[in-house]
């Protein structure tokens, strides 16, 4: 187990009450960038942000790159995306993201949040770079209201297809002392999270830290996976387990 630096963690931060409302507000925005560099977040995601329509579009397209470390020809940002710590984020060529998702770097250092070339984001999801990477694989897709969490890595492969409400999570609490609240324990990671390519998930399927999904495998929806899956095995089930080969 790898533990977790609780410095790195904003609600650590927030409770400790160390700095004023604003520079708190700025760091979880936008970290410890340049007060310009803050008041042009501020500008375009407001007046930017609810814009509907194909106007909205265009503007986000235009301006959103703005704040990006990099971004691709093609983007479509949908209303009410919520884009933290921008200048930790990478968005390769046709990438679309849904309204009201929330795609957040601000704790993975100096990987940030990759997303590859053609990768479909839908509605609703959170890919939140807590305290390590993520990178999105060439053509991913992942389905609406679904939730990554990256204590320590999560890397999906080309052509990943995740249906609606999938959550990958890189990370836990230890609870061993019954007098003190879960969350006032420590933070532990058992490793990231590797899915292979052209890898399939079912609805809402959760993948635990630790776990590495090889290429072409199938989850079956509502499974629990909380160890390996060998390249084009079909799993299913809570605790998920292998049932037979891809034929």
């Amino acid at each position: 187990m790898k533990a977790i630096d609780a410095n790195s963690l904003i609600r650590e931060k927030l409770s400790k009450g160390e700095k004023s409302p604003f520079r708190t507000y700025m760091e979880l925005t936008v970290g410890r960038a340049s007060f310009s560099r803050f008041l042009l977040y501020e500008l375009l995601t407001t007046l930017l942000g609810p814009v509907p329509g194909g106007i909205g579009f265009y503007l986000r397209k235009k301006y959103y790159p703005l704040l990006l470390k990099k971004a691709g020809s093609g983007l479509i940002i949908g209303r009410n995306v919520v884009i933290r710590h921008p200048h930790k984020i990478e968005l390769g060529r046709n990438v679309t993201i849904d309204d009201y998702c929330v795609i957040d770097g601000r704790g993975a250092g100096n990987g940030g949040v990759i997303v590859e070339d053609n990768v479909l984001i839908n509605r609703n999801c959170m890919v939140l770079a807590k305290a390590g990477p993520i990178r999105l694989g060439k053509r991913t897709s992942i389905g609406s209201n679904s939730v990554i969490v990256s204590m320590d890595g999560v890397e999906l492969g080309e052509a990943v297809l995740t249906a609606a409400g999938c959550y990958i999570s890189t990370g836990s609490y230890l609870f061993d002392d019954v007098n003190k609240a879960v969350m006032d324990h420590k933070v532990y990671t058992a490793g990231p999270v590797r899915i292979g390519d052209h890898v399939w998930l079912g609805t809402r399927v959760t993948i635990l830290d630790g776990v590495s999904i090889g290429r072409g495998a199938v989850i079956g929806a509502g499974a629990l996976v909380v160890k390996n899956v060998p390249e084009n095995s079909i799993a299913f089930g809570v605790p998920a387990k292998v049932v037979r080969k891809r034929d």
